[in-house]
């Protein structure tokens, strides 16, 4: 068993989070993830009213009796969602794990902690993390360039990011990004990290709500097929390479603004993507790791193997350390 400061933290088997996915992360999923010995996800925002998430945190609950999150992304909006009402209702559900992500998690830290909820900010940078450190998170997840959704505008993959993050906080943190089995876990454990994140993966498996058209496009797809759309806009977004997506870098580099684009990346018809199965319906996103997916297992077999691989990784790297052999045999480099 790969025991961390993470595992310790959330009280979970295995260093493995199932990402806070709009529109994917229901009861069904966490509850599976949950129940391997990993931290399951619910996404609070993919429900439409706080009751609604009430009634999700209660299915999930009935489903598991192993630690499980609630995400909560602070979006910007001219009409946000009723921030202060989706944290009540997580409160009073007696949730004991809470992810932040999005713009600034302060508020929602200070009053998540005081209710006794552990609490992991999701960020994109090295500052970002520190600051998250600052205000009281008990731990962070640092999402590289390779990840699905918004990877930040500075394009460090986790190669870099997760050694650097290491080196600079002080509290458990969590690497996201391009990890779909064991050898990214032992990799980023060896980096630092204590544990990894994994998105994508848990979005191509049987319990995963998204539509077995879109698991098994996932499954044919390769590393080279997404978009960074929105650069211009200092607004980056990680997606599934396709008409739509073409067209929205297109519209932005011949000097389109956001105006121009809105209505084909627009949330709803992401999720209709994810609904119908129809990939060319819009926008939806998908990360680097699609390129070593294969596979529409359960969650549990997801987080069972990765945990094992690992293991048999680690285990096999320090049997190549025997004695002096490495070293001596060959002769000084």
């Amino acid at each position: 068993m790969l025991t961390t400061r993470l595992t310790e933290l959330l009280g979970i088997e295995h260093p493995i989070v199932q990402g806070g996915m709009m529109f994917v992360g229901r009861a069904e999923l966490a509850a599976a993830v949950s129940n391997a010995g990993g931290l399951g996800i619910i996404t609070a925002l993919t429900q439409p009213t706080p009751d609604d998430l009430a009634a999700e945190i209660e299915r999930c609950k009935s489903l598991t009796d192993k630690p499980f999150g609630v995400n909560i992304t602070l979006t910007l909006s001219i009409n946000p969602p009723p921030f202060a009402e989706y944290r009540r209702v997580i409160i009073e559900s007696g949730v004991r794990v809470v992810e932040t992500a999005g713009s600034d998690p302060t508020e929602h830290i200070e009053h998540l902690k005081e209710h006794g909820i552990t609490v992991i900010h999701k960020c994109t940078s090295v500052t970002h993390a520190l600051k998250a450190e600052r205000i009281g998170a008990d731990a962070v997840s640092i999402d590289g360039f390779e990840c699905a959704g918004h990877p930040g505008e500075d394009d460090i993959p986790g190669l870099v990011l997760i050694p650097v993050t290491a080196e600079a906080i002080s509290i458990p943190f969590v690497a996201s990004g391009g990890f779909a089995d064991g050898r990214g876990l032992a990799a980023a454990l060896a980096l630092g990290a204590d544990g990894i994140n994994m998105g994508t993966r848990f979005m191509c498996t049987q319990e995963s709500p998204v539509h077995p058209n879109i698991k098994e496009l996932i499954v044919g797809a390769s590393e080279r097929d997404t978009r960074l759309i929105m650069r211009q806009l200092r607004n980056s977004m990680r997606v599934a390479k396709n008409t739509v997506s073409e067209e929205v870098v297109d519209v932005l580099a011949r000097g389109g603004r956001f105006r121009d684009i809105k209505d084909m990346v627009a949330g709803v018809r992401g999720r209709r993507v994810f609904a119908e199965g129809d990939p060319e319906l819009g926008i939806w996103t998908v990360g680097l790791a699609q390129g070593l997916i294969h596979d529409v297992p359960t969650a549990g077999d997801v987080v069972r193997r990765s945990a094992e691989e690992a293991e048999r990784v680690i285990d096999g790297l320090g049997k190549m350390i025997v004695g002096e052999s490495l070293v001596t045999a060959k002769g000084p480099h």
